[in-house]
């Protein structure tokens, strides 16, 4: 059986939601250490393009990223994800559920509508993707370890009631996390990472936003680079599974009565 782990062996992981922000920056550290990227996105084909490119870059071996689009709300288009992403690549390893729908809603306003539009693909999907993992894993008779980081939030251990709809999909996936991390060892390992407030939006100004990051501990909530290196952490360290790493400069120790885009 081929080690995976060897240094001179890449291994190849899927990125859901790499064409722009938190999963663009995972995808850049995972080139800069030499792994295979599968840039997937559903709307900016664009950006999935540039940073495709700029991890082969970075990798220096071309071919080493492809983009693949699905719509994470299809549950076919879900399944047929990781296949694609294998036969491009001939194996997989690991798959960051970074992809996220994130639209407003209150108790006032809360529906099912908008309850099974984000638990589709911020629940759903990722627990399918982890279930293709292993099963690609398996395949063949061969026994290959790998692993799956989910992208919670901070906001799981410090609650408040707007993004009703997106929050209960993220307490799910935190509950699939460990139910996974059982459900598919030893074969495969499932962690969580929970940033805080890490990137602006059109919601926040920037000096606003600049004045909410201060807002923690340790003065400094946290940084694209810093979510990226613990995604990093955790697909290599071959102990942890079931847990979850808050990367929030302790935001979740702080009492916040409104989401930070609401401040």
């Amino acid at each position: 059986m081929t080690d995976r782990t060897a240094p001179d062996i890449p291994r190849t992981a899927l990125v859901t939601g790499a064409g722009r922000r938190l999963g663009r920056e995972i995808a850049l550290a995972l080139a800069r250490a030499h792994w295979n990227v599968a840039v997937h996105y559903r709307q900016s084909a664009e950006g999935a393009q540039r940073t495709a490119a700029d991890c082969q870059t970075l990798t220096g071996r071309p071919g080493s990223a492809a983009t693949f689009y699905a719509d994470l709300s299809v549950e076919d288009e879900v399944r047929a994800l990781l296949p694609a992403v294998a036969a491009r690549f001939g194996a997989v390893d690991a798959v960051v559920n970074s992809a996220s729908l994130f639209e407003h809603d209150e108790a006032a306003s809360f529906g099912f509508q908008a309850l099974e539009k984000h638990l589709r693909s911020n629940t759903g999907a990722p627990v399918l993707l982890a279930q293709a993992l292993a099963e690609h894993l398996g395949a063949g008779g061969k026994e290959r370890e790998g692993a799956v980081v989910n992208l919670l939030d901070q906001k799981l251990w410090n609650l408040n009631p707007d993004f009703f709809s997106y929050t209960l999909s993220k307490a799910a996936l935190e509950a699939a996390t460990g139910m996974l991390a059982l459900a598919l060892a030893p074969r495969v390992r499932v962690v969580g990472v929970a940033p805080g407030l890490t990137l602006g939006s059109h919601l926040l100004s920037d000096e606003r936003f600049r004045d909410l990051h201060r807002q923690s501990p340790l003065g400094r909530s946290s940084a694209p680079e810093d979510v990226a290196a613990t995604v990093l952490f955790a697909l290599q360290n071959r102990s942890l599974t079931g847990t979850t790493v808050l990367v929030d400069g302790g935001q979740h120790l702080m009492r916040f009565e409104r989401d930070f885009s609401l401040m």
